[in-house]
């Protein structure tokens, strides 16, 4: 198989014109117009303008489509198109006729296969509910940073979705994952085809520089392992490295709240050393793991909602300012505490965790 290519970073008087040609020369009689000398059948005019008005509309575009698509014709021609085009995938995945990142990111295989993968869960699963996306930039660098929970981390990948399938733009979100994740089998292979990446400074700061949306969530494990009880209550978020990361690079911070993701594991206790044995941050006991098996690992069908605050712009700082530890320290309390009063209110606002 060939290698991949590798993308280094870095009018009305028409109108009138034709009638009177009409006066002049006799058009054609077309299909379905009445003989002259033949009086119309009762409803048979208005038929025929109502036929001529009943044209197909366009109609709303799924997540991640274009708008003012027309619908196809029932004569199967979109799935021509559709095994025209998955043909032609194959054969550039097999001749190795596609091109990734330095970072590894392989954007035709995530448009292609791995959203199409997510998004059942992100529709239909988890119906996901989307607020302020209008708040995440057109272009340019910037940093979403969000909260984390829900003992597995299908939060990120869900805001992955989100911002896919709802930005006008159909902006792709480049998430900061830990280094356990690169060290796990398989594991390691997708998340770096999907665009994720170390989180580490370094690799974040290219990303901004280069105008991609990345994303973070500095609770890290004290957040996706923190137990049920402590639900919505926000972890410390480290030492503050994303900020100094977007004074850096002047990219705006875009607070970002996740309501939904606490109740699909419900962490009721931690089997610590085990946890310690397998070389894990926790090892998650739930009301159905590892009780019932592979079974108790299917996630409940909880009802979430995405919202993206408003950004907070960085760019009016001097350089020296991501140097400056109080600055650093207030804007990190600034976007917790925008992050956790969002939290707050969308739980007042929900109904029903599954509703």
């Amino acid at each position: 198989m060939a290698d991949a290519k590798v993308i280094p970073f870095d009018d009305d008087r028409s109108r009138g014109s034709a009638q009177r040609t009409s006066r002049r020369r006799s058009a054609p009689r077309r299909k379905g117009d009445p003989v002259a000398g033949v009086k119309a059948l009762p409803g048979q005019q208005e038929g025929q303008q109502q036929g001529a008005r009943q044209r197909p509309e366009p109609q709303p575009a799924a997540p991640g489509e274009p708008q003012g698509k027309v619908p196809e014709p029932r004569g199967g021609g979109g799935w021509d198109r559709r095994i025209a085009g998955g043909l032609s995938f194959l054969r550039r995945r097999l001749t190795g006729e596609y091109e990734v990142d330095d970072f590894g990111y392989d954007e035709e295989l995530t448009d292609q296969v791995l959203m199409s993968m997510l998004r059942p869960f992100y529709d239909k699963y988890f119906r996901v509910e989307v607020k302020g996306i209008e708040n995440i930039p057109a272009d340019g660098g910037a940093l979403i940073v969000a909260n984390h929970s829900g003992t597995l981390p299908l939060d990120g990948l869900m805001m992955q979705v989100a911002v896919h399938d709802n930005h006008p733009q159909g902006r792709h979100l480049r998430l900061l994952a830990a280094d356990l994740v690169f060290m796990l089998p398989v594991i390691n292979e997708l998340a770096r085809k999907a665009g994720h990446t170390l989180a580490c400074a370094e690799d974040a700061e290219r990303l901004l520089e280069r105008g991609e949306l990345v994303g973070v969530m500095p609770e890290g494990f004290k957040g996706i392992g923190k137990p049920f009880s402590e639900r919505y209550k926000l972890q410390r978020f480290g030492r503050g490295g994303f900020v100094s990361t977007a004074l850096r690079t002047g990219s705006p911070i875009v607070p970002c709240s996740i309501v939904g993701a606490e109740e699909i594991y419900p962490m009721i206790g931690n089997a610590k050393t085990l946890a310690r044995v397998l070389g894990f941050p926790y090892f998650p006991i739930t009301p159905t793991f590892p009780w019932l098996g592979p079974l108790g690992a299917v996630p409940l069908p909880t009802k979430w909602t995405i919202q993206f605050g408003e950004p907070i712009a960085t760019d009016g700082y001097p350089p020296e300012a991501a140097e400056d530890p109080m600055l650093m320290f207030n804007l990190t309390d600034q976007v917790r505490e925008q992050i956790q009063h969002s939290l707050y209110k969308l739980l007042v606002q929900r109904r029903s965790v599954f509703f």
